[in-house]
């Protein structure tokens, strides 16, 4: 799921659907609109496993099973294009904001560095291929990957690590051997979490700053609240295999859990 401050975007069957927060807050709200991307054939429709905005030209990207990227114009609600070149479906996708690029992960074992004014891919990091970063007995797939500026961390099957994307190289391989489900940047910092109930905080030089436990036995996503215009609200959610939603106001411990 992705939101803006007027609508909510969800995708996993294959569709993807909008919600008004409007018609959410009132419980018991019916979507607004339900949008299935062109796949190559009816006979079977794939899932849909990733989904991000590009606010800059108000459009909404998805990728899964068919191995694609569709980005989809929210004004119009059109699919404009659609961008090959994962030989496997695709687990997840980052934005570098100045550029505008995107970044896609999948079970190939690459991350895909995608130039959104040319439509084409434009670098591509087989992270499996490098020594320090293999773990074949996981596999290749990459699971999660978050950008920052000229750099990137990445996990999965690999070793989460991270990269200086200018020169396709990475630069420090984080001592988790659990695969990794989830990563993002936070200030001078890199949060995660997989296999095991802790976000972990690691420094960029790779030690491990901190683990925190949450309730799930396994953790499947984290998501930050960074909104500029509420900085004091800067809250750091996690969800994975269990009912509940932890939530830290502190990163440094777990003030509360939401249950459904």
């Amino acid at each position: 799921m992705v939101s803006t401050d007027r609508h909510l975007f969800s995708a996993g069957d294959g569709e993807v659907k909008a919600w008004l927060w409007a018609e959410i807050l009132k419980k018991g709200c019916k979507e607004l609109w339900c949008r299935q991307p062109p796949y190559r054939t009816s006979l079977e429709v794939p899932e849909i496993n990733a989904l991000l905005l590009v606010p800059k030209e108000n459009s909404l990207i998805l990728a899964g099973g068919d191995c694609q990227l569709h980005t989809m114009d929210l004004e119009t609600g059109t699919f404009t294009r659609a961008l090959r070149g994962h030989t496997d479906y695709i687990h997840c996708l980052a934005l570098r904001d100045r550029n505008p690029e995107v970044l896609s992960g999948g079970e190939d074992g690459t991350v895909r560095l995608w130039d959104l004014r040319m439509a084409k891919e434009v670098q591509t990091i087989e992270v499996y291929k490098h020594e320090e970063c293999s773990r074949p007995h996981n596999g290749r797939w990459i699971g999660c990957l978050a950008t920052d500026s000229d750099w990137m961390v990445c996990g999965g099957g690999p070793a989460l690590t991270l990269w200086h994307l200018r020169s396709s190289t990475p630069t420090t391989i984080f001592p988790m051997w659990a695969p990794q489900k989830h990563v993002t940047f936070y200030q001078d910092l890199i949060l995660s979490a997989g296999q095991g109930p802790c976000v972990n905080q690691w420094q960029l030089s790779g030690e491990l700053k901190a683990q925190v436990p949450g309730s799930s036995p396994g953790l499947l996503s984290l998501s930050l609240n960074q909104q500029p215009a509420a900085p004091e609200c800067k809250v750091l959610t996690a969800a994975g295999n269990s009912c509940r939603v932890d939530v830290f106001t502190n990163l440094g411990y777990r003030a509360f859990s939401l249950s459904f």
